[in-house]
């Protein structure tokens, strides 16, 4: 008997076809520049790698780790895919998320610390006319 799809069930639930614009034929498109934004960034680690190299010795333990993830990275930077203008802008931007990040880990510092001057057993401030003890 050839595979024939099986006949509808009656009772069963029908299925719907996916709403407008989301069938199997609308597939997400890559965004380009984001990916050129990558490899030039990808260029920049594969160059700061390459200076480890002589730092660590390419005989190291580590110098073999840094030099294999140099061969396996190399193959998608082609050269010239990182210029100097390109390398100073991922520095700066580098440079401007660090700050933003040791802002953010001050912020946190001071909340945890609490407000200036709380102490842990000070008794709280009496309004004036007021004395410890007696009831108003």
């Amino acid at each position: 008997m050839p595979d024939t799809p099986p006949a509808a069930v009656p009772g069963a639930p029908q299925q719907q076809p996916p709403p407008f614009g989301q069938s199997a034929a609308t597939q997400p498109t890559q965004n380009r520049g984001f990916e050129a934004a990558g490899l030039q960034r990808l260029g920049s680690v594969v160059k700061q790698l390459e200076s480890l190299v002589p730092m660590f010795g390419a005989g190291s333990e580590i110098g073999k780790t840094v030099m294999d993830a140099l061969q396996k990275l190399v193959k998608h930077v082609q050269p010239g895919t990182t210029s100097p203008a390109s390398e100073k802008a991922n520095i700066e931007q580098m440079a401007m998320r660090n700050a933003q990040q040791n802002q953010a880990m001050q912020a946190l510092r001071q909340q945890q610390a609490g407000p200036p001057g709380a102490g842990g057993g000070a008794a709280p401030p009496q309004a004036p006319g007021m004395q410890p003890g007696r009831a108003a």
